[in-house]
């Protein structure tokens, strides 16, 4: 997925194709760090819009899509660091190009513990009808 989605942007940055991305701020970090009455402004998934001196900015460094982009009234610049995988949408005048449904790397390890922690939750309910023995392999 990560590596559809950087090809994605690539070809948007060739063809200069201007472009929202919507992302999960939590993943998002910002240098300077943005004043907290800016920063309170975002909801969890935020939209992006690189366009103009933004979209000229913009760049992939590795994993992570990195733009200058002013906030708030006073228009404080900032540059955004953006982990691809957090990128939910990519958007062309109003119209979704691109969607991502897998997570963020940090969720990988949380998901893999959930998911084992499930499948025993699930063997000790199928073992506790006795009925259910038939259903497991002899060795």
């Amino acid at each position: 997925m990560k590596n559809h989605l950087r090809d994605m942007l690539i070809y948007l940055f060739e063809n200069d194709q201007n472009f929202g991305i919507l992302c999960k701020i939590e993943y998002v970090t910002f240098d300077p760090q943005l004043p907290k009455h800016v920063s309170d402004e975002f909801r969890a998934i935020t939209l992006f819009f690189l366009a103009g001196y933004t979209f000229e900015s913009a760049r992939i460094d590795g994993d992570t899509l990195i733009f200058e982009a002013g906030f708030g009234q006073e228009n404080i610049g900032s540059f955004v660091s953006v982990p691809l995988l957090s990128i939910v949408q990519i958007i062309i005048d109003d119209t979704p190009a691109f969607v991502n449904l897998a997570l963020p790397q940090e969720h990988h390890n949380l998901v893999n513990i959930e998911k084992s922690e499930g499948i025993q939750n699930s063997m000790s309910a199928l073992l506790s009808n006795p009925e259910n023995q038939k259903f497991l392999k002899k060795k």
